[in-house]
């Protein structure tokens, strides 16, 4: 990927065995760039990433409202999730409340990644299902919205005014068109956007304002309800979840795949954006850590913290044979 630099180092005892090349972008609530690496002109599909923009038209239409979702229901729509029992329940009851079933779920059957729930599956021999789908609470909100606008069930054509209204917000909160998209692994479209464009939209949630105008009130109940509920945006054992926790539930953090990953400070109004060239998630999740650290949002001797940004590499019989780091100059000495 043009312009990508070095961000995470792997190392095997004394040798760099491995480098994570990428950009990273942190944007102020002005959008104006903070700091970056890399290029922050590079276009980049955020994959799940963007799913609290995509949520964003849930909330402003008035559909969440009307049914009168939950903050745990709009965590789920930025969610993905492991398809653990926390998870499927609460989808399967979603799609209760609206008449719905799994068959009108554009996104496909995905086996659990939570073991509990995906061995329970092959004792009592029950398929795999579309709520099992890690996407499937954002498409409980795509859903709820085609109810409320009374629109036609194929929610993931580009040209469904749930796709419409989706591609309008985010757009409008990058501040840049879209040169396009590609089709998510949930089928939905997934638009692209520059890093800077993608930091510049998590600043805006991270600096909305609950008394603003409906998208700002919209984007704090998503960032809230992100940060309330993490083991519902991702699970147990993920990054996005004990991230969260560490930051004692007052930043919002959602992976992507393919090496995504975003950040909202609320608290510094500061938003970041990364994305590591290789597609790598335990790259994107280790300079995320350390950002997060860099910036004061998380606290450096915290396990959490040590977890990702200091990491150590075991061997199958349980030795230590090497560490992950942030590059040098990401962080001061720890």
């Amino acid at each position: 990927m043009a312009g990508a630099v070095p961000l995470v180092e792997i190392w095997r005892g004394p040798f760099l065995e491995s480098v994570h090349a990428g950009h990273a972008v942190v944007c102020n609530a002005g959008g104006e760039i903070v700091e970056a690496w890399g290029d922050p002109e590079a276009v980049v599909l955020p994959r799940s990433s963007s799913k609290m923009l995509q949520a964003l038209p849930l909330i402003e239409s008035g559909a969440a409202d009307a049914v009168g979702l939950t903050r745990e229901q709009l965590a789920l729509a930025c969610a993905s999730h492991n398809g653990a029992a926390i998870h499927s329940e609460r989808v399967t009851a979603w799609l209760a409340d609206l008449g719905f079933s799994d068959a009108d779920f554009c996104c496909g059957p995905q086996e659990p990644r939570d073991l509990e729930a995906r061995d329970e599956l092959i004792r009592e021999g029950k398929p795999v299902c579309r709520y099992h789908n890690n996407c499937s609470g954002k498409h409980s909100g795509f859903l709820t919205l085609t109810k409320h606008l009374k629109a036609g069930p194929e929610y993931v054509a580009l040209d469904h005014p749930v796709q419409k209204a989706v591609k309008a917000a985010f757009e409008e909160v990058t501040e840049e068109d879209s040169p396009g998209y590609g089709v998510d692994g949930c089928s939905a479209p997934n638009f692209a956007a520059t890093m800077h464009g993608m930091a510049r939209a998590m600043a805006f949630f991270a600096a909305a304002n609950p008394d603003g105008d409906r998208r700002q009130a919209a984007a704090v109940r998503l960032r809230e309800a992100m940060a309330a509920y993490p083991e519902l945006v991702a699970g147990e054992g993920r990054a996005c979840t004990e991230l969260m926790r560490a930051m004692d539930h007052k930043v919002a953090v959602k992976t992507g795949a393919e090496g995504y990953f975003v950040a909202i400070i609320p608290e510094k109004k500061l938003g970041i954006a990364v994305k590591i060239a290789d597609g790598a998630s335990r790259g994107a999740e280790c300079i995320t850590a350390a950002l997060l650290v860099r910036h004061g949002a998380l606290d450096p001797a915290h396990p959490v913290a040590r977890k990702y940004i200091d990491g150590t590499i075991k061997n199958w019989d349980g030795l230590v044979t090497g560490r992950m780091r942030p590059v040098e100059g990401v962080l001061p000495p720890l």
